[in-house]
């Protein structure tokens, strides 16, 4: 890894370059490694439910982390769900045919600054799709654009990608949204608490969540425009090596086992299976329906099983340090959800008392800012769409029925507001911004800088449109 720094340019003096790089500079001296992070706030919490939640014992305390890692109340299904959908995205992305794509799109931009607002857009039109294929579909694009472009600087191209997954959970494959439609779902909180599903129609489809994502947008690729950094940092070569490999074809007759991985027709019809399926389930938009289009999709594009295979196996390497801090924040949730086994009358766990803080007095106009603000904050703790609101959805929904509150449309903005608050929270907590580092092998401290940006663009727009949005639904 290499960097250099030219004199500085006098067309990027001014408030947003600046304060980027008053940004960058911070990060670098503050922020740790996103798995010492994840243990730092593990202590956070752990002093926080010894001073705070009544009865709290040590021996308790533990169990409930236990629990929360490896015990009966593990994440571990959720995990692997939420680590599929970026693999098969990851999959899908690295087939011949979008792979091509990716090249020839990455060589259209003559500047730096056009090949950041690239990987921006395809990141941010594809995670509206599919989180998976958004998060790592522009960190691939970041990639190529940094070897045509030898003095840009990688750092501030793959957070221009980052910065385009934070409208992910406005998208096809929000965690949340999709609960909300499957009453068997466990983490569908609403249905549980009130028997109501709420369609896609009263979430990512209204007016306040697809019009919030044009302005958030928007506002994205002019600060990301204005952000330009006037220094380098070059690509470490090993970047490029999965790249550069020389595909090795075997000699000599092939044996029946490589004729066997060589069927196409064996993708072609678990492709048509799959498909056959998801029309029988009533085209059913959830998380697994979500993994099971994506995986079959990419069978079907990467052509034979071995090629298929090989291509799912490379994409499992950027998932390492996700199924490393899974276990973490499921400790987390775990002490979250802490209470003492002969707890005193009327005590809470912690999750109970930071909830019920923010939403303490609200009305049916407020409810839902507050809800964002209290989504921002547990994000950091629970960096995962569905168990963060496994976390706050209860409190949020029951707040919401407390003040009278029962339509699906108002639940259905609820859940956005909470939502909304993990992907803005997203862009200053690093847990989700590992698969990127791990395909551009960057530290956080080289990316998480700029990202800071799109934090306060988000806070600011999302934050409006939750104090909106009751006047208009």
């Amino acid at each position: 890894m290499t960097s250099r720094e030219p004199e500085a340019d006098p067309k990027r003096r001014g408030v947003l370059p600046s304060f980027t790089a008053l940004c960058v500079r911070y990060v670098e001296r503050l922020m740790p490694d996103p798995f010492l992070f994840a243990v730092i706030l593990t202590l956070i919490v752990a002093a926080l439910v010894a001073l705070l939640v009544n009865g709290a014992a040590p021996s308790g305390m533990l169990k409930a982390w236990y629990g929360g890692v490896w015990g009966p109340q593990n994440i571990f299904t959720f995990a692997f769900q939420m680590v599929l959908i970026l693999v098969t995205g990851y999959t899908l992305a690295e087939a011949p045919v979008l792979k091509r794509a990716i090249v020839y799109i990455a060589g259209k931009p003559s500047t730096q600054v056009q090949g950041a607002l690239l990987c921006f857009g395809v990141s941010a039109v594809l995670s509206l799709l599919n989180w998976g294929l958004g998060l790592v579909a522009g960190a691939l694009v970041a990639r190529q654009v940094a070897r045509r472009f030898t003095e840009a600087h990688f750092g501030y191209l793959i957070a221009a990608a980052f910065m385009g997954f934070i409208v992910w959970t406005q998208g096809l494959s929000s965690s949340i949204a999709l609960a909300n439609t499957d009453n068997g779902s466990p983490i569908n909180v609403i249905h549980k608490m009130t028997g109501i599903t709420v369609p896609l129609t009263l979430t990512i489809f209204q007016p306040y969540s697809w019009l919030s994502v044009i302005v958030v947008l928007a506002l994205l690729a002019i600060a990301i425009w204005r952000m330009e950094p006037a220094q380098s940092l070059a690509p470490d070569a090993a970047v490029f090596d999965d790249e550069d490999r020389p595909v090795v074809e075997a000699e000599g007759p092939k044996t029946f086992a490589e004729w066997l991985e060589d069927l196409w027709i064996l993708n072609v019809l678990v492709f048509a299976a799959g498909i056959a399926y998801f029309c029988i389930s009533g085209f059913a938009l959830n998380i697994s329906s979500m993994i099971m289009l994506f995986t079959i999709t990419s069978a079907l594009l990467h052509r034979t099983p071995i090629r298929f295979i090989r291509a799912f196996t490379d994409a499992a390497k950027v998932s390492g340090p996700l199924l490393l801090q899974y276990p973490l924040y499921g400790g987390l949730v775990g002490l979250l959800g802490y209470l003492p086994t002969h707890a005193a009358t009327g005590a809470k766990p912690l999750q109970t008392l930071l909830a019920q803080a923010v939403v303490s007095g609200a009305t049916q106009y407020t409810l839902p800012f507050l809800t964002f603000i209290g989504s921002l904050v547990i994000s950091l703790f629970v960096p995962s769409g569905g168990g963060h609101w496994a976390v706050q959805g209860p409190i949020a929904v029951g707040s919401a029925l407390a003040i009278g509150q029962h339509s699906p449309a108002y639940l259905g903005l609820i859940s956005m507001a909470v939502a909304v608050g993990e992907g803005v929270a997203n862009m200053v907590q690093p847990f989700w911004l590992l698969p990127l580092l791990a395909i551009a092998k960057l530290n956080v401290r080289q990316v998480m800088g700029f990202t800071i940006v799109a934090f306060v663009i988000g806070l600011a727009v999302l934050g409006a449109t939750a104090l909106i949005a009751p006047y208009v639904i």
